[in-house]
């Protein structure tokens, strides 16, 4: 089984961040939107250089220098707050012995993270058995390629595979590389799927 990360497992969002660093609630928008914008972040999870993007965006934007630094340097306090309804679905999966793989969009460094830190913050990390980042492999969802990817990561092939995910493209990329697809509205949404397929969810 593959699990998406953000918005499946973890609730990553810059405001978990920036609201440390930008007090007032309009100008912590306003800067999200306008300075570290989704697009900007986006790029790092295909082929971008965090460092140079980082670069690049302060030299647009004098005297937000550390602000834009932190998006970066504290990226793993934007990864706090797992959803625990699904890190326990994930211990139970676990214990049951069903194979999980875990396939994020995210910058390269994340991989790091995972097999680290993250496993320190949210102890459910650790049930699975690797991880495909992206930003470390040169294709990215919903193209087949990341999919066809982790199934020869993981050993199996694609029509033994669930992907879960909560964006609608990215199933639907799974679906047309071969692998059943769940679209993620709600942890009890997730698990009644998963019973129907027949996982001891």
């Amino acid at each position: 089984m593959v699990f998406d990360m953000g918005g499946v497992l973890i609730d990553y969002n810059p405001r978990h961040l920036y609201r440390k660093l930008i007090p007032q609630e309009a100008e912590m928008e306003h800067f999200l939107a306008n300075v570290t914008t989704r697009e900007w972040h986006m790029r790092q999870d295909y082929d971008g250089d965090p460092a140079a993007a980082t670069r690049e965006l302060q030299a647009l934007h004098p005297g937000r220098e550390a602000l834009i630094s932190a998006y970066y340097d504290r990226f793993d306090e934007m990864l706090d707050h797992a959803f625990p309804a699904m890190a326990d679905l994930v211990e139970r999966l676990g214990d049951a012995g069903v194979p999980l793989y875990l396939l994020s969009n995210a910058p390269g460094f994340l991989d790091a993270w995972l097999r680290g830190p993250g496993r320190v913050r949210h102890p459910f990390i650790a049930r699975f058995r690797d991880y495909v980042v992206s930003g470390n492999v040169g294709c990215w969802k919903p193209d087949a390629a990341i999919f066809e990817l982790t199934c020869r990561t993981g050993g199996f092939d694609p029509p033994d595979a669930v992907f879960i995910d909560d964006v609608v493209a990215n199933v639907e990329g799974a679906r047309v590389a071969g692998m059943s697809g769940i679209h993620h509205r709600s942890a009890e949404e997730t698990v009644a799927e998963l019973r129907a397929l027949g996982f001891p969810a």
